[in-house]
């Protein structure tokens, strides 16, 4: 099969970090009209039912192939039982579900901007966690780090030497966003990427519809009103961007591939301003930059050969 050019994967992936930085001004916007919570279960509802295709394809190809010998993943081990997969996928959305609760939260008390930099943390906190794993981290994670915590200063703390509140649940859940990228890269080996998204998504759907449901008052009385910003956040940023990152990383090198999706931290704050009129002064955009910068440093490395078939690093959308 001959493989895709390289910039259009990169094409792909910066499409798909477009997508995900503009969520963040829907979702901010959609909470003018209705919780957290109800949002996020709307959107990730969308999002299961955009994957729930290619999920019973995927089922119904394994079972052909289960017809004709044993089935292996791509990494040569057995695929799991319907049971460990179903364990499995509840756990992923269950960190998800946190991930995304904080940010979503965390968007009513601060900027769609600040949200998108301070996400976009989990691509500097993974390898640290690595480190805590027994892993060594060279020069360029440590310079990494050192870069986003002074762009993390430069864009939250403010008067007092205190962080908004809101950024404080976002950084918070950037951490549950990288524990949930360590977890899918673990089950990417042993599960479908399809089954695996759509077991998530309905997991996180359903929890974040009960707790609409348990906390919020009236939680669906403004969905007719908030309904682009919930099919955006459902249809676009979780179904069609998904996708995308999946067949883009089919010939993208994953670290290559992050550094590009990490740049959905800066259309994060094109949006917030462009949409929102969210206002970046001297002090945000220096931040943001050095963030960013941070994040690249962070996942430059010597360029190797992309796997035959990966799941995606991040499945997280803007997320």
């Amino acid at each position: 099969m001959k493989k895709r050019p390289w910039f259009k994967a990169d094409g792909l992936l910066l499409l798909t970090a477009i997508i995900w930085g503009l969520a963040f001004a829907a979702q901010r916007k959609g909470m003018d009209y209705i919780g957290p919570f109800a949002y996020n279960g709307l959107r990730f509802a969308i999002g299961a039912l955009c994957m729930a295709p290619f999920a019973l394809r995927a089922s119904r190809a394994r079972a052909r192939t289960a017809a004709i010998g044993a089935p292996t993943t791509d990494a040569g081990t057995p695929p799991m039982k319907s049971a460990e997969k179903a364990l499995w996928s509840a756990a992923a959305g269950l960190v998800l579900f946190a991930g995304s609760s904080l940010q979503q939260i965390g968007l009513v008390e601060t900027t769609a901007g600040n949200a998108g930099f301070i996400t976009c943390l989990y691509v500097v906190i993974v390898p640290l966690l690595g480190v805590l794993g027994g892993k060594k981290a060279g020069l360029r994670i440590w310079m990494g780090a050192a870069l986003a915590l002074t762009g993390l200063y430069l864009l939250s703390i403010r008067n007092g030497f205190r962080m908004a509140p809101g950024d404080i649940l976002v950084l918070i859940g950037a951490f549950f966003w990288a524990f949930h990228i360590i977890i899918v890269g673990r089950l990417a080996r042993v599960m479908d990427p399809s089954e695996l998204g759509f077991g998530q998504y309905t997991v996180c759907a359903a929890l974040s519809l009960i707790s609409a449901v348990a906390f919020e008052p009236a939680p669906f009385a403004g969905t007719m009103a908030a309904a682009i910003p919930i099919l955006y956040g459902g249809f676009l940023s979780i179904g069609v961007a998904f996708t995308l990152q999946i067949v883009a990383q089919k010939t993208a090198h994953p670290a290559h591939a992050s550094i590009i999706l990490s740049m959905e931290a800066l259309f994060a704050a094109l949006g917030g301003a462009v949409i929102l009129g969210e206002t970046i002064d001297g002090r945000t955009a220096l931040g943001g930059a050095l963030m960013l910068a941070g994040m690249v440093i962070s996942q430059t490395i010597k360029p190797e050969p992309a796997p035959a078939s990966r799941y995606p690093q991040s499945t997280r959308s803007g997320s």
